[in-house]
């Protein structure tokens, strides 16, 4: 099975430098920035057998990054850089 890579950089690579700004400049950015980062790692443990759990909780883990991904994807769009 092939995991694909879910950071942010990954995801939106034309918002590089606008990513980095609000991590610096945005208390809240960086605090969804990192609530993201650590979901995507547990959800990657979990898809790649070193984590065990049930479906429905890792559906459920999906769906917060989902969530997380939309309201910081949000916030780049609205920087004032892009």
């Amino acid at each position: 099975m092939s995991l694909d890579k879910h950071d942010l950089h990954h995801e939106f690579p034309e918002f590089n430098d606008a990513i980095h700004a609000l991590k610096v400049g945005d208390p809240h950015f960086a605090t969804l920035f990192a609530q993201y980062h650590d979901i995507d790692r547990e959800v990657h443990r979990i898809e790649a057998g070193i984590e065990n759990t049930a479906d429905s909780y890792l559906e459920q883990r999906k769906k917060e990054r989902l969530a997380l991904k939309d309201a910081l994807y949000q916030k780049l769009r609205a920087w004032p850089g892009n």
